[in-house]
C-alpha cells in the first residue's frame, strides 16, 4: 500500500527510466515506500537484475505506455532530448531526477522532519568543497561522493551536504537548499545541455534556496545576487583573504576565521574551495574555531591535488581529476617551477589560454595520449621543452614520462599531473592514471 505521505505524483504508477546505479537506488527506495514501480531500460539483463533486487516491474523503453504512469524518475545521465522523456513532458507527466525525488520525499516527511540541505556545484572543485564543508558541519558528504542521498535520508542525519552535478540539477525543479554554492563555470558537458547558457542555467538552480554563494573571481559568475567568495580582501557580503587569513565579511564584520596557508590541496584552487566551504558553513552559524580545525586537518581525496611523493626537494602532485583545461588551470596555479605531465583526450577543448598562462613557469612538459601533439604544438610556441611518449601502453607511457621527469627535476620543482584531458584513450579512468603517476614517481626517486 502506498504511504499517504508520498507526494501525490508518486501515488500512481511510477516509471524509473534507467537500470543503472541511480535507477536501482530510486526503484528500491520507492518500492520500500509502497509505490508501484516499473523500471524501463533496453538492456534486458540490467533491468531484470534491478527487478530481482527491488521487486519492481520492468519493461523495455520501446514498450513503455506512458498513459499508465503518473511520474517518470530519470537517471541523471539520460539526455533531455531522449524521446521517452520528451514525450512524457509533452503529455504533462512530471519528469524528475533521483535527487529531486529524494528532495520531494524528504520535504513530504516520509523520513521524519525534513533535513537541512547544503548543496555544492561547479565545473571544478565541487568534490573537495563538499568534503571540506561536510567536515565543518561534522557530517558526511553525500550525492556524487560519499553516501547516496537516498541512503542518507534513512540514516538519521539532520544535515545533508550534497554534491550536485549539472545533470542532477537539470532534472530538478523544486530543490531549495538552506544554502547553495556555485563555485565556477567553464565549458563542460555542452553536448548534453545543448549550449553554455543552458549549462549555466542548470548549474544556477543551486542558488534558488535561502542562501546563495558564488565564486566572484570567475567572470562567468558575474551578476548573481549572492554571497561572494574571493582570493582578494572581501567587501561587505563576501568572504576572502587578508594577510594570509580567511576573513568573513558576510556573516561577520571582517571576522578572522582561519589561516589560508597550508590548505589541502595546495595553491589557489584549495584556497577557493576553502573559502566557498567557509561561506556555506558560516551561513549556518558555524563558529570560526570549528572551521579552522576542519581546514587544518582536511586532506584532499585521491587525484585532486594530492602531494603523492616528495624527494630531493621535488614534489609530485597528482591532479589526474583535472580532465579539462579549466581544472588544469587551477591545478597549475601557485607552482613556481613546473614539470607538467599532460595529455589524453582533449575532446576539442581549447588549451591556448591555459598554455599561455603557465608556459613562463614551465621547466618542461611531458606529454602522452591521443592528443599529445596538439599540446606539443601549442607549447612549442612558447619554447617550452617537451618530451613526448608515443607508447599506448598505460604503464610504459607513464614510466617513460616519470623517468624523464626525475632526470631533469631539481630542488624546488613541482611535477604536476594535470592532464587537461580525459583518460579513456589509454587508461581505465583517471584513478588508474593517477595511481601509476604516483607509483612511478616513488619508484624512480
Amino acid at each position: 500500500m502506498t504511504s499517504p505521505q508520498l507526494p501525490t505524483e508518486l501515488h500512481g504508477n511510477v516509471l524509473v527510466a534507467g537500470a543503472g546505479i541511480s535507477g536501482a537506488g530510486s526503484a528500491r527506495m520507492l518500492v520500500d515506500l509502497g509505490a508501484s514501480v516499473t523500471v524501463a531500460d533496453d538492456d534486458e539483463t540490467a533491468r531484470l537484475r534491478v527487478s530481482e533486487i527491488t521487486g519492481a516491474d520492468n519493461t523495455s523503453v520501446t514498450d513503455v505506455d506512458l498513459s499508465r504512469y503518473s511520474c517518470v524518475v530519470t537517471s541523471p545521465g539520460w539526455r533531455p532530448t531522449t524521446p521517452l522523456l520528451v514525450d512524457a513532458a509533452n503529455q504533462g507527466i512530471p519528469v524528475i531526477g533521483d535527487v529531486e525525488l529524494c528532495w520531494r520525499l524528504d520535504r513530504s516527511g516520509v523520513f521524519g522532519p525534513p533535513r537541512t540541505w547544503l548543496a555544492v556545484t561547479g565545473t571544478n572543485g565541487k568534490t573537495t568543497t563538499t568534503a571540506m564543508l561536510a567536515a565543518m558541519m561534522n557530517t558526511v558528504p553525500v550525492g556524487n561522493i560519499g553516501v547516496a542521498v537516498s541512503d542518507a535520508l534513512t540514516s538519521g542525519n539532520d544535515i545533508l551536504v550534497v554534491e550536485l552535478s549539472s545533470f542532477q540539477l537539470h532534472w530538478s525543479s523544486t530543490i531549495r537548499p538552506a544554502a547553495g554554492c556555485l563555485l565556477n563555470l567553464a565549458d563542460d558537458h555542452i553536448d548534453w545541455h545543448g549550449s553554455f547558457d543552458n549549462y549555466r542555467a542548470d548549474k544556477a538552480k543551486v542558488l534558488l534556496g535561502d542562501v546563495a554563494v558564488v565564486g566572484i573571481d570567475d567572470p562567468n559568475l558575474a551578476g548573481y545576487d549572492a554571497i561572494g567568495f574571493t582570493l582578494s580582501a572581501p567587501a561587505r557580503g563576501q568572504v576572502g583573504i587578508v594577510d594570509g587569513m580567511i576573513v568573513d565579511n558576510a556573516f561577520g564584520d571582517n571576522l578572522v576565521i582561519a589561516s589560508a596557508e597550508g590548505i589541502s590541496p595546495a595553491g589557489p584552487a584549495g584556497q577557493l574551495d576553502a573559502l566557498a566551504a567557509t561561506a556555506m558553513a558560516r551561513s549556518q552559524g558555524i563558529e570560526p574555531h570549528t572551521i579552522a580545525k576542519a581546514l587544518a586537518t582536511f586532506e584532499v581525496s585521491g587525484h585532486r591535488g594530492q602531494v603523492v611523493h616528495r624527494a630531493g626537494g621535488v614534489s609530485f602532485v597528482d591532479n589526474s581529476k583535472a580532465t579539462n583545461p579549466h581544472a588544469a588551470e587551477a591545478a597549475l596555479s601557485g607552482c613556481d617551477s613546473i614539470i607538467w605531465v599532460a595529455g589524453g583526450q582533449l575532446k576539442g577543448a581549447d588549451i591556448t589560454q591555459l598554455v599561455a598562462n603557465h608556459a613562463p613557469r614551465m621547466k618542461a612538459a611531458l606529454l602522452l595520449g591521443v592528443d599529445r601533439h596538439i599540446l606539443q604544438r601549442e607549447l612549442e610556441k612558447y619554447s617550452v621543452p617537451t618530451m613526448v611518449t608515443d607508447s599506448t601502453d598505460p604503464e610504459v607511457a607513464m614510466q617513460e614520462l616519470m623517468g624523464y621527469a626525475v632526470s631533469i627535476a631539481e630542488p624546488g620543482d613541482t611535477v604536476v599531473l594535470a592532464p587537461a584531458a580525459a583518460s579513456l584513450d589509454m587508461y581505465s579512468g583517471m584513478s588508474q592514471r593517477g595511481n601509476l603517476f604516483a607509483h612511478y614517481a616513488k619508484e624512480q626517486l
